[in-house]
């Protein structure tokens, strides 16, 4: 068996998995847990479609069952719980069927059992709460990445994780993030100054100002932002550059060169070439587009300066911790002065609203109430579903009961197993009055939904941003309620700029009244459906030339 094994190790390290597959498929009749691990992963090496997936799952599973108490079949549960996380995942964001519940239920009953058996394993605990997040069980997942923490065993992008995951929740006060993101801070990788080239200090003729992303692709909602800023930019006085850390690029992406004056994807280049590749492009101004919310940011390269002044802006709304980053963008609505101590960046603010929306290219009709000719009330929400957290569901659940025959209608932009949701809003009101809706391949399908919302409902305290865009742009309404920073309160600046404060909500048991008075007034809820339909391009919510006349006017003050 050493002799097989030594022979398997040498052809998975040369690639040579068809003869290594064939091997152990037609030479080795009883296979042990190790060499059904090494058949799995060579599976998964040389393809990934769906029938190797499966092929490989089985396999990793039959591992496991073969020795359960020993390292190996450890070593095959981990890799069963993330292939089969994989799996979901390569099945794509259209794709909410049930066939993974089964999956699912067996990766979190296999993690129970091992932990009993094994105690405490940081790999096995960091591919659990993938799971957590896939079912969407954030206190679970929140209370895993504790225990990474506790046992020091988090890298960057975990520390990262928990830090963004529990803006979801309301556990944290704003000083929390503060500490914590400090924290992160100190695990950042500084690079040698004697490897990086000069940072500029000097006068361009032109103001060189930078944006990084990774998310310039796929119809990603920040491109209806930055395309605010970047199509009505005076071209005489400014020269853009566009940092691109998406490995995927589309249309969006070459529509978007298109209309700068400089760009390089970086995806593929390390963190020291990187720095000194836009060091050497002498900026004025770097400007982070997501913090630490994309699985491509590129955080570190903040954190070795990539230019004399670094502002956070747009994509993630708390502060970063780090002491490198000089500026965090709001407005009056988010941050208020007494609370600037809690944020590590020092808070500039734009006159009016943090961001504005380029708006869509097709048609704006006025549609009435849905509830005229449904005779009953659609509330609904598009936002993702990691925001509708276990008290979310609550207040939703008693809106439901007391709105008489009202239905929710509910869509997520990421992919989640919606099993367990659907279970906790059966504790507190009749399933039957929600509606899960796939995700629309279509981007006007999905606008359009909105026609059939009566009342819109925020979640809380993480906001949502786009969709609130989204369905003012419709003319559909958006309840929502005060928060406590910058994250929680998007909605509040957003109603604010729309005059539409009666639609602030002050806790939970106003915005249950809120919403209920509002369901029961069809005079006053269509009045205001059509306000907003009338008033709302103008607003400072789609004014894309005074914003950018803001936006750079703060820039010119910086």
């Amino acid at each position: 068996m050493k002799e097989i094994l030594i022979k398997l190790n040498k052809l998975f390290a040369e690639k040579k998995y068809s003869e290594l597959i064939f091997i152990i498929e037609n030479d080795i009749k009883d296979r042990s847990a190790r060499l059904l691990n090494i058949l799995a992963v060579t599976r998964l090496s040389r393809q990934k479609n769906k029938e190797t997936f499966i092929q490989a799952i089985s396999e990793f599973k039959q591992g496991y069952f073969q020795e359960k108490q020993t390292k190996i079949g450890l070593e095959c549960l981990k890799n069963f719980i993330n292939s089969v996380i994989d799996f979901y995942d390569y099945q794509g964001r259209f794709d909410n069927s049930d066939f993974f519940e089964s999956y699912f239920n067996e990766c979190l009953n296999f993690f129970k059992e091992a932990e009993i058996y094994f105690g405490y394993d940081s790999k096995l605990v960091s591919s659990a709460i993938r799971v957590f997040n896939r079912t969407n069980n954030l206190d679970k997942a929140l209370f895993y990445y504790e225990l990474l923490f506790k046992n020091n065993d988090l890298t960057v992008n975990k520390l990262a994780s928990w830090i963004f995951y529990n803006n979801y929740k309301k556990n944290w006060a704003q000083s929390d993030y503060l500490k914590y993101s400090n924290f992160f801070n100190s695990y950042l990788n500084i690079l040698p100054e004697n490897k990086l080239h000069s940072l500029f200090y000097g006068t361009n003729e032109k103001k060189k100002i930078g944006f990084l992303s990774g998310d310039i692709n796929n119809n990603h909602s920040i491109i209806f932002f930055l395309k605010s800023v970047l199509k009505n930019y005076d071209k005489k006085k400014y020269e853009v550059h566009l940092y691109l850390s998406n490995k995927i690029e589309d249309q969006d992406t070459q529509n978007f060169k298109k209309i700068v004056d400089f760009s390089i994807n970086i995806s593929e280049i390390n963190d020291l070439d990187t720095i000194n590749l836009i060091r050497k492009n002498n900026l004025d101004i770097m400007i982070d587009l997501m913090g630490i919310t994309s699985v491509y940011n590129r955080i570190n390269l903040f954190k070795n300066r990539l230019a004399r002044t670094q502002i956070s802006w747009l994509g993630y709304c708390n502060t970063t911790g780090l002491k490198e980053m000089d500026y965090l963008i709001a407005d009056p609505n988010l941050i208020y002065p007494e609370e600037k101590i809690f944020y590590s960046e020092k808070v500039i603010y734009l006159p009016e609203i943090w961001n504005t929306h380029s708006g869509f290219e097709f048609e704006r009709n006025y549609y009435p109430l849905p509830q005229i000719i449904n005779k009953y009330v659609t509330f609904g929400s598009f936002n993702n579903f990691n925001k509708i957290n276990d008290d979310v569901i609550k207040v939703w659940s008693n809106i439901l009961n007391k709105v008489e025959g009202s239905k929710l209608i509910l869509k997520s932009s990421t992919k989640k197993e919606i099993t367990r949701m659907k279970k906790i809003f059966g504790k507190y009101t009749s399933i039957d009055s929600i509606s899960f809706l796939k995700t629309k391949k279509s981007f006007k399908e999905h606008l359009y939904l909105y026609k059939n919302i009566d009342i819109a409902l925020d979640t809380f305290p993480y906001n949502g941003v786009t969709t609130s865009f989204e369905a003012t742009w419709m003319g559909v309404p958006v309840l929502v309620m005060k928060g406590f920073n910058f994250n929680s309160r998007c909605g509040e600046s957003i109603n604010k700029n729309l005059g539409l404060v009666d639609l602030i909500s002050n806790d939970e048991i106003d915005y249950i009244h809120k919403a209920v008075n509002l369901a029961n007034d069809k005079y006053k809820l269509s009045k205001i459906r059509k306000k907003i339909f009338d008033n709302v391009i103008t607003s400072s919510l789609f004014d894309t030339k005074k914003f950018t006349n803001n936006f750079f006017n703060l820039l010119e003050k910086i």
